[in-house]
């Protein structure tokens, strides 16, 4: 099992410890050093005032970050957990991420999400009733342009007549692309268009508010693998599919402490499914604090279940 680190990029309320130079650096260098596989990093370009107040965050850049996460490593993954497609021209998406996955050596994963901020969607001028084919429509532009080749191509409010991105991506024919979300459409778009799903813990309660469908046990998980495999057979794809999930023993963003004992039996049920990843966010409201959670999560978990 590898497993992908949450960098504290969305800790504003903390930036004197996250987000000064050299913090995320040395986040990312103590996450390698542990044996985890991947760092990641969330996507709030401009969020509601509603949402946040009601538990929302803000975050930076996922790929500025990436950026600085990549300078001080040399193998650990840099992971966008998940970049909203959607919100961007994906041409300028697809020239940032293939600046990253060349300066860094060809270690990006690209996680990719639909959405679900309404008023997000609305000040960044798109259409949330067109996130869903949006999202499709911006994979299939990204890997276009990924190929290096004068192209064509006519899109939602965007139109090459005949254009090529370079550098190409280090990795061929392109990073790899994770699809976020719960729904059937998300797995479908997974197996049809990409080369892993990252579905997330979704109680019933809360599915109205994340626009995607409920997700509470692994029983849940899954029967929702059952479908990606027969969805897989229907359409012909023999590639196996990564999945990443999160276990449980952890709260979301890093609240609370780690319940590690819980985080192994979880980790290990996960892998019997076919889960290969996993994504967690540790607890720390200072840099030191997050470092040694980053250690002590590799001296107990990871030297358990395995990594990188």
């Amino acid at each position: 099992m590898r497993v992908s680190y949450g960098l504290p990029t969305h800790r504003v309320d903390r930036a004197e410890e996250f987000l000064v130079p050299g913090a995320i650096g040395a986040m990312s260098e103590a996450a390698e050093a542990v044996g985890f596989g991947a760092v990641y990093t969330t996507d709030h370009p401009f969020p509601g005032d509603s949402w946040l107040a009601h538990g929302g965050h803000h975050a930076l850049d996922p790929l500025v970050a990436l950026s600085f996460a990549a300078a001080t490593t040399t193998t650990i993954r840099l992971h966008t957990n998940l970049l909203i497609a959607a919100y961007r021209n994906p041409f300028l998406s697809a020239k940032g991420i293939a600046s990253l996955d060349v300066l860094s050596g060809g270690r990006v994963i690209v996680g990719i999400g639909a959405g679900y901020l309404e008023p997000e969607f609305e000040a960044l001028g798109v259409p949330f009733g067109e996130r869903n084919d949006r999202t499709d429509e911006a994979i299939t532009a990204m890997k276009k342009a990924w190929a290096g080749q004068s192209m064509t191509y006519q899109g939602s409010g965007f139109h090459a007549p005949g254009n090529t991105m370079l550098p190409m991506p280090v990795q061929r024919p392109h990073p790899p692309l994770w699809i976020g979300g719960n729904s059937r459409r998300a797995v479908r778009r997974a197996v049809e268009l990409a080369d892993g799903w990252c579905p997330f813990p979704n109680p019933a309660k809360l599915a109205s508010r994340t626009h995607t469908a409920p997700l509470e046990t692994p029983e849940d998980l899954a029967e929702s693998l059952v479908y990606a495999r027969e969805h897989a057979a229907v359409i012909g794809r023999a590639a196996p599919l990564t999945v990443c999930f999160i276990p449980e023993g952890l709260s979301m963003g890093g609240a609370a402490a780690v319940d590690e004992d819980r985080v192994i039996a979880s980790i290990r049920g996960l892998e019997a499914i076919g889960v290969g990843w996993v994504a967690v966010a540790l607890p720390g409201d200072t840099r030191d604090a997050q470092l040694a959670a980053i250690e002590r999560f590799g001296r107990t978990v990871l030297a358990e279940v395995g990594s990188a």
